[in-house]
């Protein structure tokens, strides 16, 4: 008892600190504190910590219709990696932002046609790796296709099918590409592939939050039922923020290409 006594003395300081060198400070064991009991102790601590942030956080909420979370990745690293799981999440933003500058302009440019993808007996591949992509006038975009002049026939069924409202001629290993005029019609339909391609980007989002949950659940018998809940909140806090964000960006983009 009077071993267990001295171990508990050290509870109180490290229970007003939040961060996990709290709990790395617990590697050596405070004299006549057993192996074992530090384990407990480690546990423990980790254990009030969570949960004050658990009662923090509802204290916090009541009144308001939703309370926020902001777990210390470091606490809950042996269960998930919350910086690996943002950092997916962020890109899947960052895919859409890229999908919206390169194919969806109001002008087509020689660089929007850059990473249409190709489908060749060989494998797909990126239009410019198979074309030389050059702009002979504002009106009108060549595809030079002499190095593989096998896939000319595929690269211009990619750049019909691009959704980009392009109709490509060809002549020999010659793809011309007229540029359409900028009507409304044009306009809308890029707005529609807009919302297309930001309806699959959350379809991807989710499926990143539908992981780290279940991962979450797979230590359901071993942490508490508050901290299983605090992490699936933070998650979805993660995951409605990306979401927030991709839908200012599909405002933006909207904006622009209907004027």
């Amino acid at each position: 008892m009077a071993m267990a006594l001295r171990c508990f003395r050290h509870l109180p300081s490290l229970l007003y600190r939040s961060s996990f060198t709290a709990i790395r400070g617990l590697l050596q064991a405070p004299a006549g504190c057993p192996a074992l009991l530090l384990d407990g102790c480690r546990q423990c601590v980790h254990q009030k910590l969570l949960t004050r942030q658990l009662a923090t956080k509802k204290a916090k909420g009541k009144g308001q219709s939703q309370a926020r979370v902001n777990i210390s990745a470091a606490l809950v690293e042996d269960i998930i990696n919350l910086e690996e799981t943002n950092e997916d999440m962020q890109a899947v933003v960052e895919a859409l932002k890229e999908d919206f500058s390169r194919n969806l302009s109001v002008r087509t440019s020689p660089g929007a046609l850059d990473h249409i993808i190709v489908m060749t007996k060989d494998g797909k591949f990126p239009l410019n790796q198979l074309g030389q992509i050059s702009q002979k006038s504002p009106q009108l975009i060549i595809v030079n296709m002499t190095n593989f002049p096998e896939s000319t026939a595929a690269a211009t069924k990619a750049v019909r099918e691009s959704g980009m409202n392009l109709n490509p001629e060809v002549d020999g290993t010659i793809i011309r590409v007229p540029i359409p005029k900028v009507t409304r019609e044009h306009r809308e339909s890029l707005a529609k592939l807009a919302k297309q391609s930001t309806n699959k980007s959350k379809e991807a989002l989710r499926r990143v939050r539908s992981k780290s949950i279940n991962q979450v659940k797979k230590f359901k018998n071993k942490v508490s039922e508050d901290t299983i809940w605090l992490l699936e909140k933070q998650i979805q806090q993660m995951a409605d923020s990306a979401a927030a964000e991709m839908d200012k960006l599909l405002a933006a983009k909207t904006k622009e290409l209907l004027g």
